[in-house]
C-alpha cells in the first residue's frame, strides 16, 4: 500500500472536486430553505442510507468502545458543529469564502498536532503553514472591503476548528472494520443533535424551488455519502497521509465552482490567495508523507569465517 497509481489519482480528484462542490451547493440550498432544518434533513437521509448499505454489506452495529467514541464526536464536531456553523455563515457569506476558510483544515491539524500532541513538523511543513495561513490573510484580507460578514466569518473559523477536533479524532475511527455503519451512524448523531436548536430557532419555511430540490439531493448523495466512500477507499489504497495530500486542490476546485455557478467574483487577490494556500497545503503533506515512508534498515555484513 502507499504507491500512488492512476486510479488513484482519479479517485483522489474525484474526492477533492466532491468536497469542494459541497459549499456551493449548501449556499443554494440556505437561500430558499433554513438551514439547520435542511441539513439535519440531508444528514437523516444520508445516514439511514449509509447504515442500510452497510448492513447490506455485512457489517455490524457491534463497534468498538474506540469506534463508539470516535463516532460519536465526529458527529457532533463535523456534522453538528463544522457543517451547522458553515450552513448558518452562508446566509450571509459566499461560497467560497467559506470553501478558503474550510480548505485550511489541513494546515489546522499540523498545527494542533504540532501544539497539543507533540508532532515533529519539519521545516517544511512550518514554511508550508505560514504561507498557507499567509494566503488566507491575502484572500480575506482582499474581500474585507468587499464587506464580508464578520459573523458569518466568525461561525466558519469555529467551525474549521470544530472539524479540526474531529479530524484528529478519527484516529480510532477507522479501526476495527465497520466503515460504512461508522459513516452513517455518525450522520445520524449529526441530525439527532441539530434538530432541537432548527426547532429551537428556525421557522420552517421552504421556497420549493428546482433549483432546492437539485442541490439537496446533491449535497445529499454526492458530498454525503459518495465523497465519503471514495475517501475511505482512497485511504485504503494509499494511506491517509498520502490521500490527504489530495486536500491542497480545495482551495481552488471551492472558489471555481462558486465563481462558475454562483458568478462569485473572483479577483486578482483571490487566486494569489488560492495559489499560497495550495502551496502550503501541499508542503506541509508531502512533508508528513516523507516523514511516514519506512526507512530501510541494511542487511547486517557477512563475517568472514
Amino acid at each position: 500500500m502507499g504507491r500512488i497509481d492512476g486510479v488513484a489519482v482519479l479517485m483522489g480528484l474525484a474526492f477533492a472536486l466532491m468536497w469542494s462542490s459541497a459549499f456551493t451547493s449548501a449556499r443554494m440550498i440556505v437561500i430558499d430553505a433554513p438551514p439547520l432544518y435542511a441539513l439535519a434533513l440531508r444528514f437523516l437521509l444520508s445516514g439511514l442510507i449509509g447504515v442500510g448499505i452497510a448492513l447490506a454489506l455485512g457489517q455490524s452495529w457491534r463497534l468498538t468502545p474506540g469506534q463508539w467514541r470516535a463516532t460519536l464526536l465526529f458527529g457532533l464536531c463535523q456534522n453538528a458543529l463544522y457543517l451547522g456553523l458553515n450552513f448558518v455563515a452562508m446566509q450571509w457569506i459566499e461560497a467560497s469564502v467559506a470553501a478558503i476558510i474550510a480548505s485550511t483544515l489541513p494546515l489546522c491539524v499540523a498545527l494542533a498536532g504540532w501544539a497539543l500532541l507533540g508532532d515533529r513538523l519539519r521545516p517544511v511543513a512550518l514554511a508550508g503553514l505560514v504561507a498557507g495561513f499567509g494566503g488566507v490573510v491575502v484572500i480575506m484580507g482582499a474581500r474585507w472591503g468587499g464587506g464580508i460578514d464578520p459573523l458569518g466569518l466568525a461561525l466558519c473559523i469555529a467551525g474549521v476548528i470544530a472539524l479540526t477536533v474531529a479530524t484528529l479524532s478519527l484516529r480510532g475511527a477507522s479501526s476495527g472494520g465497520n466503515v460504512m455503519m461508522v459513516v452513517g451512524l455518525q450522520m445520524l448523531v449529526g441530525a439527532v443533535i441539530l434538530l432541537p436548536p432548527a426547532m429551537a430557532f428556525e421557522t420552517l419555511s421552504v421556497n420549493w424551488t428546482p433549483r432546492l430540490v437539485l442541490a439537496f439531493l446533491y449535497t445529499t448523495l454526492i458530498p454525503g455519502l459518495a465523497a465519503t466512500w471514495v475517501w475511505f477507499r482512497l485511504v485504503r489504497r494509499i494511506g491517509m497521509v498520502r490521500g490527504a495530500a489530495f486536500h491542497f486542490l480545495n482551495p481552488f476546485f471551492g472558489v471555481a465552482i462558486a465563481a462558475l455557478l454562483l458568478a462569485e467574483p473572483l479577483g486578482l487577490g483571490d487566486l494569489i490567495g488560492v495559489g499560497i494556500i495550495m502551496a502550503g497545503i501541499l508542503a506541509v503533506q508531502l512533508s508528513k508523507a516523507a516523514q511516514s515512508e519506512p526507512v530501510a534498515t541494511p542487511a547486517p555484513a557477512k563475517r568472514d569465517t
